[in-house]
C-alpha cells in the first residue's frame, strides 16, 4: 500500500509558529539577559566603562549596584518578546512556505523572508529595547519599567522609542539575512528530512547567531548609543551624530566595543530560542491541532478503501457484505500522521479471531445517504 499520493497534512500552522516563537522568545531573553546587561555596558561611551572586561563589568555591577542590577529592565523586555518573535516567526514560515511555491532560490527565499519578519518585530520591539537600554546603563536615573516609559515619554516624546528604528533595521536585516541562512544551511546538511532534531537545532541555532551578532556589532554600537543619550555624551541626533562621536572618543575600535559578550550573548541564546521553538512547534503539530477534522477524515477513508481492495485480492474472498463499507477506525489507526505526512506503520501480530475483532468493532459501517454523500466529495 502507498500512501505518497495522499494529500499530505500541513505541519504547521499560524498558531503553531506565533505560540512557539513566543515561548521561544521569552525563555531566550530571561536567560540572556544579564549578559545582555554587560554588552550595553560595555557598548557605553563613558570613560567609567573604558577598558571594562565582561568579567570586570559584571562583578561592578553587583558590588556598586546591588545583585539583581544585572535583571534591571527584564520586564520590559519579556513584555515586547513574547508579541514580537510571535509575529517574528508567524511572519518568515508564512513568507518562506508561500515564496518556495513561486521560486526554487532557497537563499532568496530565506532573506526575503527575513527582512519582512526583521520590519515587523523590530516595529514592536523597538520602544521596549530603548527602556530596557536605559535601565541598563551604569547610574541610571530609572528605577523601573514603568517609570522610565513614563519619564522618557514626557521628556522626548513618542519619537524616543523610535529614534533607533531605522538604524536597528539597517543592524537587523543583514543579521536576520545572516542569521536566517546560516540556521537554515546546517539545517539542510544535518538535518535533510526537517524533523525535530535537538541537537542539530542547538548547533544551527548556535552558529546562526555566533556569525550574525559578530558581523553586525559596528552598528549595534551605533544603536546603544542612540538608546541610551548618556549624558556624559550629549544628545546623539541620529546615526551620522553616532557613528561620529564613536569615532572620536573611541577610535575605529570602538565600533568593535561589547564584540565579545554579544557572541557569547547571541550564540548560547539563538540556540536556546531554536531548539525550544523547535520543541513547541513539534508539540504541538503533533497534537492534531494542526490538521483539520475533514482532511484526516478524507485521508482516512481513502487509506481504508485501499485496505479493503488489498484484503480482497490477497484472500480471493469476493464476497461482499451489501450496504457496509470499511474504512479506518479513528482511534488506533494503523496509519501514522506526523511530519506533516502519511506513513504506513506495522500492525502488531494478531490472531484470526482478534483481526475479525477488530474489523467488526472497528471498521464496519453503514452505507448511509450521508455516508455517500461524503465519500463523493472526497473522490472530487
Amino acid at each position: 500500500m502507498n500512501f505518497d499520493d495522499y494529500e499530505q497534512l500541513p505541519t504547521t500552522s499560524v498558531f503553531t509558529n506565533m505560540t512557539a516563537g513566543a515561548i521561544a522568545g521569552i525563555l531566550e531573553h530571561c536567560v540572556m539577559y544579564p549578559l545582555d546587561s554587560v554588552k550595553t555596558r560595555m557598548q557605553s561611551l563613558s570613560p567609567v566603562t573604558k577598558g571594562s572586561t565582561i568579567v570586570s563589568t559584571m562583578t561592578t555591577m553587583i558590588q556598586k549596584e546591588g545583585l539583581f542590577r544585572p535583571v534591571r529592565g527584564m520586564g520590559a523586555v519579556v513584555a515586547g518578546a513574547g508579541p514580537a518573535h510571535a509575529f517574528y516567526f508567524a511572519s518568515y514560515e508564512y513568507c518562506k512556505d508561500s515564496l518556495s511555491k513561486v521560486t526554487t532560490h532557497n537563499q532568496l527565499s530565506y532573506i526575503a523572508s527575513a527582512s519582512v519578519a526583521t520590519l515587523i518585530h523590530d516595529a514592536i520591539s523597538n520602544p521596549t529595547e530603548v527602556i530596557k537600554q536605559r535601565l541598563q546603563m551604569y547610574n541610571s536615573p530609572y528605577n523601573s519599567v514603568i517609570q522610565c516609559m513614563k519619564s522618557v515619554y514626557k521628556a522626548e516624546g513618542m519619537t524616543a522609542f523610535y529614534r533607533s528604528y531605522f538604524t536597528q533595521l539597517l543592524l537587523n536585516l543583514p543579521y536576520q539575512a545572516i542569521y536566517f541562512t546560516t540556521y537554515e544551511f546546517f539545517q539542510n546538511t544535518f538535518n535533510k528530512d526537517h524533523r525535530y532534531n535537538p541537537p542539530v537545532h542547538m548547533l544551527a541555532g548556535g552558529a546562526a547567531g555566533a556569525a550574525a551578532a559578530a558581523f553586525t556589532t559596528p552598528l549595534d554600537v551605533v544603536k546603544t548609543v542612540l538608546n541610551t543619550q548618556e549624558t556624559t555624551v550629549g544628545t546623539t541626533k541620529g546615526m551620522a551624530d553616532a557613528v561620529r562621536k564613536i569615532y572620536e572618543r573611541a577610535g575605529p575600535l570602538g565600533f568593535c566595543k561589547g564584540l565579545m559578550p554579544r557572541v557569547l550573548y547571541s550564540m548560547p541564546a539563538a540556540a536556546i530560542c531554536w531548539s525550544t521553538y523547535e520543541f513547541f512547534k513539534s508539540l504541538i503539530s503533533n497534537q492534531g491541532l494542526n490538521a483539520s477534522p475533514a482532511t484526516v477524515a478524507s485521508c482516512r477513508t481513502k487509506a481504508g478503501t485501499e485496505i479493503a481492495a488489498t484484503i480482497k485480492s490477497s484472500t480471493g474472498d469476493h464476497h461482499t457484505t451489501p450496504g457496509h463499507r470499511y474504512v479506518l477506525p479513528v482511534v488506533n489507526s494503523d496509519v501514522d500522521i506526523s511530519s506533516g505526512g502519511l506513513k504506513p506503520r506495522e500492525l502488531p501480530a494478531m490472531s484470526g479471531a482478534g483481526m475479525y475483532g477488530a474489523l467488526n468493532m472497528n471498521t464496519l459501517h453503514s452505507d448511509s445517504s450521508t455516508t455517500r454523500q461524503f465519500d463523493q466529495r472526497c473522490n472530487t
